[in-house]
C-alpha cells in the first residue's frame, strides 16, 4: 500500500482524462493518471482528425493525444501506464488497486470511455481508421461522392445513414433483419431517402483492401448467397459499451452501463467522484465534447475541495 493519500486521482487517459489532467495540474492539485494499457482512448485507431478545434490542417489521433499528454506532463501530471483492476469507493480515502499496488486518493475522476461494438471480423480490424470507422460524424466528411455501407438497424444507425448522406454518393444499409429496431420515423426518413440503400437479411462477413477499403462481402441469412461489392468504406453502428466494469456495485449507472451524472455537473453518485467523456456520454461522443466535461471534472473536484475547507 502507498502511504501517500493523492489528492486526485484520473482513471483513463483520452481527450476527458488528459483536459481534466491539464485543469487539475494547473490548479495544483498534483493529479496522477492511471492511464490504462491501452493509452489514449479511440482516438488512438482514427487517422485523420479534423473537427477538433485548433488544428486548419488534420492532424492524426495519435498525433494529437500525443500533444495533449505532452500539455498535461508540462503541468507537473504524473503518469502510470497500467489497468486499474478494483476499486472501493465506499469510503473516503478512496482505494484503487492497479494489480496487488493499493492507492489512495482524496478524490476520483473517471474517464475511462466507452467502447463501439464491432463484428469481431479480422479484416474490419485490420482496416480499422483506414475506410472501416465506426464514427459517422467523425469521418464521414472524407467520403464524399463515394460508396459507403453501414451495419446496424437501431436508431444510431439511420441517424448516421442519413447524417452520411451529405457526403456520400450512395448509403448502403446492410441489416441482418427484415425489419429495423429503430424507431417508426427513423426507420421512414431512411427508407424514403433516395440515396439510401437496403440491403436485408444480410450480414457482412468480411471487408476487402489492402491499404484502404475497396469492397465488402456480404452474405444472405436466409438464402446463404455471398457477393462481392464495390466500397469505399464502411461504418459499424451496432452500439457502444461504456468502459464501466469496474464500478459496478459502486456507482449509479443507466440500464446500458453508462454512469449517471448530476444535472449539468460531473458528480457521480458518490460524492468525491466524478465522471467525465464517453463512459456518462451516450449522446455525443465527440473528442471535443470529452474534452468539454474533463475541464468541467477538474473543475467540480477543485471546488469539492474548497468547499470541504471552508
Amino acid at each position: 500500500m502507498k502511504s501517500v493519500i493523492e489528492n486526485v486521482i484520473i482513471i483513463g487517459s483520452g481527450p476527458a482524462g488528459l483536459t481534466a489532467a491539464i485543469y487539475s495540474a494547473r490548479a495544483n492539485l498534483n493529479p496522477l493518471m492511471i492511464e490504462g494499457e491501452e493509452i489514449g482512448g479511440q482516438l488512438m485507431t482514427t487517422t485523420d482528425v479534423e473537427n477538433y478545434p485548433g488544428f486548419a490542417e488534420a492532424i492524426t489521433g495519435p498525433e494529437l493525444m500525443t500533444e495533449v499528454k505532452k500539455q498535461a506532463a508540462r503541468f507537473g501530471t504524473r503518469f502510470l501506464p497500467k489497468n486499474v483492476t478494483k476499486v472501493d469507493f465506499s469510503s473516503r480515502p478512496f482505494k484503487i488497486w492497479v494489480g496487488q499496488d493499493l492507492y489512495q486518493t482524496r478524490a476520483v475522476i473517471i474517464t475511462t470511455g466507452a467502447s463501439a461494438k464491432y463484428l469481431g471480423l479480422p479484416s474490419e480490424k485490420r482496416l480499422l481508421g483506414h475506410g472501416v470507422s465506426a464514427c459517422a460524424t467523425c469521418d464521414g466528411g472524407f467520403f464524399k461522392n463515394q460508396d459507403v455501407a453501414i451495419i446496424g438497424g437501431g436508431d444510431t444507425a439511420m441517424e448516421e445513414a442519413i447524417f452520411l448522406t451529405r457526403f456520400a454518393k450512395k448509403v448502403l444499409v446492410i441489416h441482418r433483419r427484415d425489419e429495423f429496431r429503430a424507431s417508426k420515423i427513423m426507420t421512414d426518413r431512411v427508407l424514403k431517402n433516395p440515396k439510401i440503400e437496403v440491403l436485408w437479411d444480410t450480414a457482412l462477413v468480411e471487408v476487402v483492401g489492402d491499404k484502404t477499403v475497396t469492397a465488402i462481402k456480404v452474405e444472405n441469412v436466409k438464402t446463404h448467397e455471398k457477393k462481392e461489392m464495390p466500397m469505399n468504406g464502411v461504418f459499424i453502428a451496432i452500439g457502444h459499451k461504456p468502459n464501466t466494469e469496474l464500478f459496478k456495485g459502486q456507482l449509479a449507472m443507466n440500464e446500458v452501463g453508462y454512469l449517471i451524472t448530476n444535472g449539468r455537473s460531473t458528480y457521480t453518485s458518490v460524492p468525491g467522484v466524478f465522471a467525465a467523456g464517453d463512459v456518462q456520454d451516450n449522446m455525443y461522443r465527440q473528442a471535443i465534447t470529452a474534452a468539454g466535461t474533463g475541464c468541467m471534472a477538474a473543475m467540480d473536484c477543485e471546488r469539492f475541495f474548497e468547499k470541504e475547507e471552508n
